[in-house]
């Protein structure tokens, strides 16, 4: 078991680049995570990393020492995870961060199930449109919305979505319906400023693409301060489809501009994903997310 810690150890610094964050990730101090390196190297009889004052390296030996390594700790995780299903039931607290729209029906669906088949699981839930690292927030895992970013973390898509323009019957009868994306200037825009203020606009259609630079007549940095203003009649808003469309069906929201949608810089259309800082997902993590991916975006759909 020492070597498999050496090689956990090994593995996370060339992951983190960096001993204090290594160390961190696995709950260790930095000196336990030089010793047991340096207990790695010893048994194995070669240098892993070169170490300086300000970097760290791999050596050639390293560099052909860390895929076999990382394979093996994922076999080991496997065969853990494996053996774990087999007897023991989910357990423990799982922490984790979301969006604050999936707090309306979706997510509260979902672990009501799993609370209910698995009544020793509990969560703790930290609702938030910033963007949270799951280290610094001590955090199982975080649920993102819209684009994933480029970061060491672990990826873990759950469904892609398209953006469209909404509004409320009420404003519409009040200000009239946009025919053209290029019309909004003249209209009453709520922008959503978490986690960063977006002013451009990038809408395509089956053959024209544009971008927009909007002021925002109303801001929020809620996503459910944004869908409840444009519910109220406060102005036009951009909105996910499967938030919106369940009110769509309902009478309380209009879709605008139908033929657009709004996608990124590049054209792509966002995803709810979520985030791990390390490779090792507990199982209890993966069985909500299995969960969300499998029925979060059908229980969204319902009216």
């Amino acid at each position: 078991m020492k070597a498999l810690w050496g090689i956990r150890i090994f593995c996370a610094v060339v992951e983190q680049k960096s001993f204090v964050s290594a160390a961190r990730q696995l709950g260790t101090s930095p000196s336990s995570a030089t010793r047991a390196l340096q207990a790695l190297e010893e048994e194995l009889g070669t240098a892993l990393l070169a170490r300086s004052s300000k970097q760290l390296e791999l050596t050639m030996a390293g560099e052909s020492y860390y895929p076999i390594a990382r394979q093996m700790l994922d076999l080991q995780q496997q065969a853990e995870e494996e053996l774990n299903q087999q007897i023991a039931a989910p357990r423990g607290l799982l922490r984790f961060s979301a969006p604050e729209t999936l707090g309306r029906t979706v997510l509260p669906r979902v672990l009501a199930l799993l609370a209910e088949e698995n009544p020793d699981l509990r969560f703790d839930v930290l609702y938030s449109d910033a963007t949270l690292e799951p280290i610094r927030e001590k955090l199982d895992f975080a649920i993102r919305g819209a684009f994933p970013a480029s970061s060491e973390l672990i990826g873990y898509p759950l469904w892609d979505y398209r953006r469209h323009l909404y509004a409320s019957p009420a404003y519409l009868a009040r200000h009239g319906a946009p025919e053209h994306p290029r019309q909004l200037p003249g209209h009453r825009v709520i922008i959503h400023t978490a986690p960063r203020v977006l002013k451009a606009w990038n809408f395509i259609s089956q053959d024209t693409q544009i971008s927009l630079n909007l002021s925002a007549w109303h801001r929020s940095n809620s996503g459910n301060g944004v869908l409840e203003a444009i519910r109220a009649g406060m102005g036009i808003g951009r909105l996910g489809d499967w938030l919106a469309e369940p009110l769509v069906a309902r009478g309380e929201l209009v879709r605008l501009c139908p033929e657009f949608r709004i996608v990124s810089s590049q054209g792509d259309d966002p995803q709810m994903h979520a985030v791990f800082a390390s490779r090792s997902i507990p199982r209890k993590a993966r069985l909500l997310l299995d969960a969300l991916r499998r029925d979060g975006l059908t229980a969204a759909r319902l009216p």
